[in-house]
């Protein structure tokens, strides 16, 4: 699977793939050439979608009330803190 092909899946069809991967190579039942190219296909499925989450969690915000009642939209803490919310 080529990075183009990578990128053009959503995250979930990546996530999938890339359990299948895992699944594929914790069971040993493929040859080491297999298990390479699988490996490095499980690294870019990685990386995308670790790419994708954090592309997700920088888009969520949270929902402030202001003092005078009004409601405002800031971005969610960085250390993902709301302890008050």
């Amino acid at each position: 699977m080529t990075e183009e092909e990578i990128q053009q899946l959503s995250f979930e069809e990546a996530l999938l793939k890339l359990e299948n991967i895992v699944r594929e190579l914790e069971g040993g039942r493929i040859k080491l050439d297999e298990a390479v190219t699988a490996y490095e296909q499980a690294v870019a499925l990685k990386k995308f979608c670790e790419s994708r989450l954090q592309s997700a969690r920088l888009k969520i915000e949270k929902i402030e009330q202001q003092p005078d009642g009004s409601l405002s939209v800031a971005p969610l803490d960085a250390a993902g803190e709301n302890a008050d919310d």
